[in-house]
């Protein structure tokens, strides 16, 4: 039977983290096997951790976990590692401002056997016009750079084969701010089997997002840098 671990990254969520353990811990109950929910603290600087810790006294199998703050792709790939060296068969990620609808979910899992990687493709995005310019901006410079089309590289929500991508982290510098994104890539480049399902991606449902557009434009530029250089790894 396939454990799952589901990673989710948090930073400053003490408005929605509540809902988020509510929202998916169910499916690791439903999934069984030895299913983990983890959530991953990155130095938030207000309740979020306290709160986690709370609901792990009631949920057996929710871990909460704290650590210096990185930024999103450096506690992305901590918890990639964290779930592998913990036994995790299969990996899902998604983020902890509620924009993902745990119900979207099963399908998912249903299909997990067939392909190495399953992404959502955000089709009619809620989070603003300035979000869906990010993405369809990074979807043309992934082409130059690396000559892949990936529907949507970023998406935070996939469900991964642990052993293939245990594989893969090799070719991710470590605290990498895409991390996310070069998983997508390095799955296209070298013809993994991936799909992308369409799925919901609401607003925000509470807080502030922590990232802006000029964080966007600085961890942009640094992109094409790190990009350049990892693609001469690949080649």
């Amino acid at each position: 039977m396939d454990k799952l671990y589901i990673v989710i990254p948090a930073y400053n969520e003490e408005a929605n983290i509540d809902k988020v353990i509510k929202d998916w811990y169910p499916i690791i109950e439903k999934i069984g096997n030895g299913s983990r929910l983890v959530i991953i603290d990155d130095g938030s600087k207000d309740k979020t951790y306290p709160i986690m810790q709370q609901y792990a006294k009631e949920l057996e199998a929710f871990e909460p976990i704290t650590k210096v703050n990185g930024g999103h792709g450096a506690t992305v790939l901590y918890g990639y590692h964290y779930a592998i060296n913990a036994g995790a068969d299969y990996i899902f990620q998604t983020d902890s401002d509620g924009q993902t609808v745990p119900e979207e979910f099963m399908p998912f899992w249903e299909q997990r056997s067939s392909y190495d990687m399953l992404i959502g493709d955000r089709r009619g995005r809620q989070d603003g016009l300035s979000r869906i310019f990010v993405t369809k901006t990074l979807k043309f410079v992934l082409w130059l750079c690396f000559h892949v089309s990936i529907i949507d590289a970023n998406t935070p929500f996939r469900l991964m084969k642990a052993a293939t991508l245990k594989e893969q982290l090799k070719l991710v510098p470590e605290n990498f701010n895409l991390s996310n994104v070069m998983i997508s890539v390095i799955y296209a480049r070298k013809k993994l089997a991936v799909k992308f399902i369409p799925v919901t991606f609401r607003p925000r449902q509470g807080g502030v997002n922590s990232i802006n557009m000029k964080k966007i434009i600085r961890i942009g530029r640094q992109a094409v840098t790190d990009f350049r250089s990892i693609n001469k790894n690949l080649r």
